[in-house]
């Protein structure tokens, strides 16, 4: 990967910033935390905040680095991202909420939530939380006064709607989760949105008493030293002012299942609409009065509108929008280096200046990665990818021990995904427990958790990779380091090389005099490969 010092070619993709202008956010890398699923604690099955704290120095011990021998206990993460840790009925685990300010007995309360924030930032380590400002649970006493009467103050809090003459509801959007977007509330006979369970109603964030409460929610986590917010859905927040009806989708599968009523419909006025840009530059300009904070969203609209999200750059280097919308692109492509290639070339030829990139390759949504492209090598090479590209890089819990989609017995599915559109929808998959060693649950509780752990448990967790000089484990911790300890993979400008074999997928980083070249084999066969004789140097990491 270590290549020799030279210039770079005309068509180099180039970050503008000196080394020493880096935020932490750009610097660093992520690393998702499911509460549920990292350590119990409590003895009851599920995950909460002090099983984070106790296996913090397991993120990061606040070390140097490796040991003389190339090895290390700790995996050298800057941030953690804490899935949603609110009070909530928990009707979709957390992401409807019922008190934005607090801490749900589950996982603990908001003095062990403060003993975390001070537990990782003395080992270096960012806390970013989620952030859920599309919706609320329909527990929340928002939402409790706003349909106790067509007239009630908070009533305009939320989007409710006449039904259309014959009954049904006021347009065809469908939920995410199968079925209408809509409920009808028989005491005052109008319908609300919702487009995911019909318990997490959407806030109105065309009313300015809404944008102010949702605001205050920022600041109350800023002040207790939050470092950032992951925003769910944020894409979502503006709806078509009319509320015209979605258009059908030409292209939808033929098979969805028949409640599939989004997945039928081209997402068109429900999402994406261009006013939703002045909340989120009103989000960045409370951000900033608060120092080196850091905004992410959960952004997967196509490139062109996906870009936006960043901001026009008005209000000065690095944007006025987000500063990371999360970056999904990659999590469905095809196990084709080309395929890969051309996505990333795509994204870097499509960023302005000021915007900063980044990539994501699992999450609590999606598949595993080791599953999704297609076994143990693959996870080994995208590690390797994702941990070199230019930008901030996204890790998800377990992705570095390359765990599997669970396997989840229909009767013990938990997700509303997986229970309203079929077991093959299910989000448990990879939301199975976290595996620390061979202990029965996989040292992840005492009592069975409350998703069944990978029956692999036994040899696929953190204390027997961390045996292995050669598991997938060592080979994350490794490159964790080394990237930490290189300007030209945590901040070098990117080139992608041709090498005359359209299975290999090769880039130089480049930083001042240092030179990284990385080169990933897409398949399983022996592969030579032909790069400028400028880049010889020597392996450091395979």
């Amino acid at each position: 990967m270590e290549g020799a010092k030279e210039g770079m070619s005309s068509d180099q993709h180039t970050n503008p910033q000196s080394s020493q202008d880096f935020s932490w956010w750009q610097r660093g890398v992520i690393y998702q935390i499911y509460p549920r699923s990292f350590k119990d604690t409590t003895g009851n099955g599920t995950g909460d905040l002090q099983g984070v704290i106790d296996r913090l120095d397991y993120l990061n011990d606040g070390s140097t680095g490796l040991t003389t021998s190339g090895t290390s206990e700790s995996l050298g993460i800057d941030a953690i991202w804490l899935s949603p840790i609110f009070p909530s009925p928990m009707a979709d685990f957390g992401y409807d909420v019922s008190d934005y300010c607090d801490v749900h007995l589950l996982f603990g309360d908001l003095a062990t939530f403060d003993r975390l924030v001070t537990e990782a930032h003395r080992r270096g380590i960012r806390v970013i939380i989620d952030y859920v400002p599309n919706h609320t649970s329909d527990q929340h006493p928002w939402f409790i006064e706003s349909r106790s009467s067509g007239d009630n103050p908070k009533r305009d809090w939320y989007i409710w709607r006449d039904p259309r003459p014959d009954g049904s509801p006021p347009n065809n959007w469908g939920s995410y989760f199968g079925g209408p977007a809509w409920t009808l509330d028989e005491t005052t006979g109008q319908y609300y949105l919702h487009q995911f369970v019909k318990g997490q109603p959407e806030l109105n964030w065309r009313n300015p008493e809404v944008r102010a409460a949702m605001m205050d929610v920022l600041r109350f986590w800023m002040e207790r030293d939050v470092d950032g917010f992951r925003m769910d859905v944020v894409g979502l927040l503006i709806k078509d002012a009319e509320l015209r009806d979605n258009p059908p989708n030409p292209d939808a599968d033929p098979n969805l299942p028949p409640n599939d009523l989004a997945g039928r419909l081209l997402q068109v006025y429900n999402q994406d609409q261009d006013e939703v840009h002045e909340i989120i530059r009103d989000f960045r300009r409370l951000l900033d009065e608060y120092g080196d904070r850091c905004g992410i969203g959960e952004i997967w609209f196509e490139l062109p509108r996906w870009i936006k999200y960043y901001g026009d750059g008005s209000a000065g280097s690095p944007g006025d929008g987000l500063h990371l919308p999360f970056n999904f692109r990659l999590m469905w492509l095809p196990w084709q280096a080309q395929v890969m290639r051309q996505s990333v070339d795509e994204l870097e030829t499509a960023l302005p200046a000021f915007a900063w990139p980044n990539y994501v390759l699992g999450s609590h949504d999606f598949p595993r990665l080791a599953s999704r492209f297609g076994g143990q090598a693959q996870a080994r090479m995208a590690g390797l990818m994702l941990l070199t590209l230019r930008g901030t890089p996204t890790l998800y819990y377990g992705d570095e021990l390359g765990l599997e989609n669970g396997v989840i017995p229909p009767e013990k599915i938990q997700d509303p995904q997986g229970i309203n559109l079929g077991a093959e929808r299910t989000r448990d998959v990879c939301r199975t427990p976290m595996q620390w060693d061979d202990n029965p649950n996989a040292g992840f509780s005492d009592v069975e958790p409350w998703l069944p752990v990978s029956a692999d448990y036994a040899t696929r967790n953190v204390a027997a990779q961390s045996a292995d000089p050669t598991s997938i484990l060592n080979l994350y911790r490794r490159l964790l380091w080394y990237r930490r300890g290189s300007p030209a993979l945590y901040g070098g400008s990117y080139e992608p090389l041709d090498v005359g074999d359209d299975d290999c997928f090769v880039y130089l980083r480049t930083a001042g005099d240092e030179r990284r070249l990385i080169a990933l084999n897409f398949t399983a066969d022996q592969r030579y490969i032909s790069v400028p004789s400028e880049n010889a140097g020597q392996i450091v990491i395979s």
